[in-house]
């Protein structure tokens, strides 16, 4: 499942280079579910809350600068950082029994991207 949306961001290592100013991204989220059953319907996931989700995702950050976000309160808003984020904000809606891992991939541009992945 995808989702996209710009927002900005500015690193906040020591040294980050033009990194270190407030620049946009177009984001691309990708959410990939596994686990080893389907439900009585035949489903791993309930399509709705995973979208419901997505769009949580990008109504929260659309447009938005991550470092004044509370979800990036005191952390530096890596991409890899923005996958850990919207890891938990996805398993927060999506709460399938069948869903056992979750991996969430964010791309910010066409060859930057990080993922996160782990059992849920």
């Amino acid at each position: 499942m995808l989702t996209d949306f710009v927002a900005q961001h500015y690193l906040t290592v020591p040294d980050p280079g033009p990194e270190g100013v407030p620049h946009s991204h177009h984001y691309e989220v990708e959410l990939t579910f596994r686990g080893p059953e389907l439900n009585e319907y035949d489903y791993l996931v309930d399509i709705d809350d995973a979208e419901a989700a997505l769009a949580e995702i990008a109504d929260r950050y659309r447009d938005e600068l991550l470092n004044d976000q509370p979800k990036f309160a005191g952390d530096n808003p890596s991409v890899e950082r923005f996958a850990r984020v919207i890891f938990d904000i996805v398993t927060d809606i999506v709460t399938d029994d069948t869903v056992t891992e979750l991996t969430v991939t964010v791309w910010e541009d066409d060859e930057a991207a990080a993922s996160y992945d782990a059992a849920v």
